[in-house]
């Protein structure tokens, strides 16, 4: 989806969310391919027409390049022309222009404090830019032979400790019987990779291999109640089965060894400014090797040079079989569900909720190895937004088109590895 579409979206969705119709938008949705009937089902199952009208506008944004217009024709169909002609204004209307900082020195009152590691910075309910919304600023511009230019620290999260910040890896390869889960081949060389690629960007990594549901959330909290003041970042990485669930911001859920999912939503939360304050303002990035669910992406045809279907170096497997996706008996609200929007997170996925991801056993995940490979290349010059659409590229090239990797992100400034 296009950012102008996105950015339709999200200013109207408080007029979708009071006016819109849900019920009669159901079957045309899942007749023209944008939601699965088990998508559709869980949407339905979201609460008030109010709450499943706000989960539907979330979920368009991950639904592909053809979700804007085919849903203005889904309301045009149903009788809410009203509706698509208020987001045709919305996605025609420029954003508003950044206002320039005022180029004269302002004396600030900083009482002689000469560092602003640990400043708090508020919730918001609204997704942030690259930069605070409160303070407009020119982007920065590299400098020559450095990652970025220090006069624009205040547009860059500020990487100084070393080490740079706790890594928790959770790996589970090998799942109970009764979770109908197959062993995950190939994940222990996904962990290899990147407990040595962020031990190299100065991260400090634990690991946690074959982990229950309650042993999983138990390592996130006990990370999250750790005291980061000293430190610049956190990091979680999680390798292991997945499937659709509910959510506000975050979708999916990822599978203990004994079968039992956790919401990303709830592994997130424990690490927003209300849940972790040490961890205020500063970056918190989860990396996550999951299905988001069953359905598996054809892609279309293209007019290129790509690899074949069978990805070379073994026998291929997906991170969604052979369960499958909760009931809505299963799946519940989130106990989080009411927390503020999370800030300074940012959610890397290695495929698109609702869609498989796809490992190899004697390589590895497509994800990891090309995350691995791109952080190696780039981590000391690219911005990590600027890495990832790299990550998604070579993905999605790798196996036709047929895997996305996915991003949520909530990061308020640029995140560079290297920065000094």
């Amino acid at each position: 989806m296009e950012e102008a579409q996105r950015r339709a979206l999200r200013r109207g969705r408080a007029r979708l969310v009071a006016a819109l119709r849900v019920a009669p938008l159901w079957d045309p949705l899942e007749d023209r391919g944008l939601f699965t009937r088990p998508m559709v089902e869980e949407l339905q199952s979201a609460g008030s027409r109010g709450e499943q009208a706000r989960q539907l506008v979330i979920d368009l944004e991950t639904r592909g390049k053809r979700a804007f217009p085919v849903f203005l024709s889904i309301l045009r169909d149903t009788g809410q022309g009203d509706l698509a002609d208020m987001l045709i204004e919305e996605c025609e209307c420029p954003p508003a222009p950044p206002q320039l900082a005022d180029p004269r020195p302002v004396e600030l009152d900083l009482r002689g404090e000469k560092h602003r590691k640990n400043v708090s910075f508020p919730e918001r309910l609204s997704i942030p830019v690259q930069a605070e919304s409160e303070r407009p600023q020119t982007p920065p511009a590299p400098a020559r032979g450095s990652a970025v230019d220090k006069r624009n620290h205040d547009l860059v999260y500020e990487l100084k400790a070393d080490p740079c910040g706790h890594c928790l890896i959770i790996n589970n390869v090998n799942f109970s019987r009764d979770s109908n889960l197959l062993t995950r081949d190939g994940s222990d060389v996904d962990c290899r990779k990147l407990e040595k690629r962020f031990k190299a960007l100065r991260f400090d990594v634990l690991t946690r291999r074959d982990l229950e549901a309650k042993a999983m959330v138990s390592e996130l909290r006990k990370l999250a109640r750790q005291d980061h003041r000293a430190l610049d970042c956190c990091v979680v990485v999680i390798l292991s089965h997945g499937c659709q669930m509910s959510h506000i911001q975050f979708p999916g859920g990822i599978y203990g060894t004994d079968g039992k999912p956790v919401p990303v939503e709830e592994i997130v939360n424990y690490f927003n400014g209300s849940n972790c304050p040490s961890l205020r303002g500063k970056p918190k990035l989860f990396f996550i090797q999951a299905c988001g669910g069953e359905q598996r992406d054809r892609g279309f045809v293209v007019d290129c040079d790509s690899p074949g279907d069978d990805a070379p170096g073994g026998s291929l497997e997906s991170d969604a079989t052979p369960f499958q996706a909760p009931s809505g008996n299963v799946d519940e609200p989130d106990a989080v569900a009411s927390l503020p929007t999370p800030s300074d997170i940012l959610v890397s996925y290695s495929t698109f909720p609702g869609f498989v991801s796809w490992r190899e056993t004697a390589r590895g995940s497509w994800y990891v190895e090309m995350l691995d490979s791109v952080l190696e290349q780039y981590a000391h010059s690219e911005h990590l937004l600027n890495m990832l659409l790299r990550v998604a590229d070579a993905v999605s090239a790798k196996g036709q088109y047929k895997q996305m990797p996915g991003c949520f992100n909530f990061l308020r400034k640029k995140f560079f590895f290297a920065y000094k």
